[in-house]
């Protein structure tokens, strides 16, 4: 028997960001490098930020068991989820990874395709930092003034609206050096970004009291203007590969680059992440809550690609024990942040079941 629109979902809400119901980004409509292969194997798409963690995964489950090494290929959160959403089968992505829920247009999107058992795996968190080089000026930035420095338009002090003036850090703050904004990021397709504007910016723009005022009038025009970013040169859409990221700020000390603490993690050699309202981007200050721009981090399971990806409930198992997401495992030198122990256990325990109940559900279901 076929479930509705299945969705399991684990942890307390409150430790993720809400989920936007607005309309899914334009996506390239071309498939994942892999769709005409043959071979049954996993495939995973999504996130460029929580790839590294399931192209490790991966790795030590095609070494350690019999099955294939599953294929990992990083499009983006939105990517992600357009093509896990094409359809049931052995050349379509059995997982998909994203750094933030899915969108009920998504869910939409699979549904019409004939996917409606989808599992939800919330996997640890994540921070989403502003990044520059060792050699660039230290930085200690508020969420107003990340928004005053990147949204496209500011109030004008008399009821109006002004294209942003703001061409230096200095501008903005005699406490902020005097570099010019240059900030670097994910495009609009990527679930980093998704999380920087609802949690940055729409963070700053409430701080300013003319958008305050407009988030109680009228909440649709408060979340557009919060989340839309200057098209003047400050901001670059840098693609979903934090790595270019780096590149550019070791090039240009003018540079900021967003990106997930993952990044910065491995690359603390080189690169350091700005003070967010006085909280370092820590491992342990983004656990805590304690550091202002943190996510949940997730990935999904196509409950109805059981029986054409073998080893997909083996490599969820692999993905969920203790040596792999716990706060000794292999995925922690990676930058994964855990979640608690309470609900490590309950994500697990909840999947496997889920998953292993489904598969029965399969191999018992009559051929057509």
């Amino acid at each position: 028997m076929r479930l509705t629109a299945v969705i399991i979902a684990f942890g307390l809400a409150a430790c993720s960001p809400s989920v936007d119901l607005s309309s899914i980004p334009e996506q390239p409509d071309s498939p994942p490098i892999f769709a005409s292969a043959t071979e049954e194997r996993i495939k995973i798409v999504g996130s460029s930020t929580v790839a590294p963690f399931s192209t490790t995964v991966a790795e030590q489950f095609g070494a350690a068991s019999k099955f294939a090494t599953p294929i990992v290929e990083s499009t983006g959160t939105g990517g992600g989820f357009k093509a896990f959403c094409r359809s049931i089968g052995s050349d379509t992505p059995s997982i998909t990874n994203a750094s933030r829920k899915i969108k009920a247009s998504e869910q939409q999107l699979c549904l019409e395709a004939g996917i409606d058992e989808i599992i939800e795996v919330r996997i640890g968190f994540d921070g989403i930092v502003l990044a520059n080089a060792k050699s660039a000026p230290d930085l200690d930035l508020t969420k107003e003034e990340i928004y005053r420095a990147l949204a496209a338009e500011l109030p004008d002090g008399e009821g109006g609206w002004i294209d942003n003036p703001n061409k230096s850090w200095r501008d903005i703050s005699d406490d902020l050096p005097d570099m010019q904004i240059l900030v670097s990021g994910p495009p609009p397709t990527s679930g980093t970004r998704d999380a920087f504007v609802e949690i940055a910016m729409e963070g700053g723009a409430a701080q300013i009291p003319e958008l305050a005022a407009l988030k109680e009038t009228d909440s649709d025009e408060f979340k557009r203007r919060a989340h839309r970013v200057r098209n003047d040169g400050a901001w670059i859409d840098s693609g979903e590969n934090d790595s270019g990221i780096v590149q550019t700020l070791l090039k240009n000390d003018d540079s900021i680059g967003v990106m997930g603490y993952s990044f910065l993690e491995q690359n603390l050699d080189r690169i350091k992440g700005a003070k967010v309202g006085g909280v370092t981007p820590q491992f342990d200050q983004i656990a805590s809550g304690d550091y202002g721009i943190s996510r949940s981090m997730y990935f999904y399971v196509k409950a109805q690609n059981l029986n054409l990806a073998p080893g997909l409930v083996e490599y969820v198992s692999e993905f969920t024990q203790e040596d792999a997401w716990g706060p000794e495992g292999y995925l922690i030198e990676k930058g994964l942040i855990p979640l608690s122990a309470e609900d490590r256990v309950a994500v697990r325990e909840s999947v496997l079941e889920k998953l292993r109940s489904e598969d029965t559900a399969l191999e018992d279901e009559p051929e057509s």
